[in-house]
């Protein structure tokens, strides 16, 4: 599968110590499917081979002021944000985690909801005349489905790099991308090819 990486970006979603570190808030939840799936690894290769394509990098952190003035707890996931105290800006926990460090010229949003899309993202596309999005991270189910589904709304090609993205359960990865496939395509990191004349 070959992408114009002067048109892609690929979208790094919520990789944050707090989401997937050992250590952090929700450590319980996703970081045993995190190691077990070599998300982390998945991505890494991911994003280096799409920056020597010249292709487009956007993070996405979710991260709320101290004292959480601008959190909206209008879901369970964001009552246990707010009750754990975590994805608080400015912390460590909150920052996206070492190995996936954003490089120069790379995006970085940073949002107050589940998903990823909003008007700033919107705003980047439409700027850089990028009409595919590449979208991996945690969770599957929660903010990679989320933002996915927000971006295909918007108008984009939406390709979900399936061995790059994990849930706190596998079988919840999996339900999420067989929902996904009707609105998405479907590929792994193997199958990912630039196009050298294009970008």
């Amino acid at each position: 599968m070959s992408f114009d990486s002067s048109r892609t970006a690929v979208m790094s979603i919520h990789n944050q110590g707090d989401s997937i570190g050992p250590d952090g808030a929700f450590a319980e939840l996703f970081h045993q499917q995190i190691t077990r799936r070599n998300v982390v690894g998945q991505l890494t290769g991911l994003l280096e081979k799409a920056r020597a394509a010249g292709a487009s990098i956007i993070y996405t952190r979710i991260a709320f002021a101290p004292g959480f003035s601008d959190l909206v707890p209008n879901s369970p996931l964001l009552q246990m944000v707010q009750q754990a105290g975590c994805l608080v800006d400015g912390t460590d926990s909150a920052a996206i985690i070492q190995r996936l460090i954003p490089g120069p010229g790379d995006a970085v949003i940073t949002n107050q909801q589940v998903g990823g899309f909003g008007t700033e993202l919107a705003g980047l596309l439409e700027s850089g005349g990028i009409d595919t999005l590449l979208i991996a991270g945690v969770a599957t189910n929660i903010s990679v489905e989320s933002t996915a589904r927000a971006a295909v709304d918007h108008g984009c090609r939406v390709v979900i790099v399936e061995d790059a993205c994990s849930a706190a359960a596998e079988a919840a990865h999996a339900a999420s991308i067989e929902s996904l496939g009707l609105l998405a395509t479907i590929t792994g990191c193997a199958d990912i090819q630039w196009d050298p004349a294009a970008g």
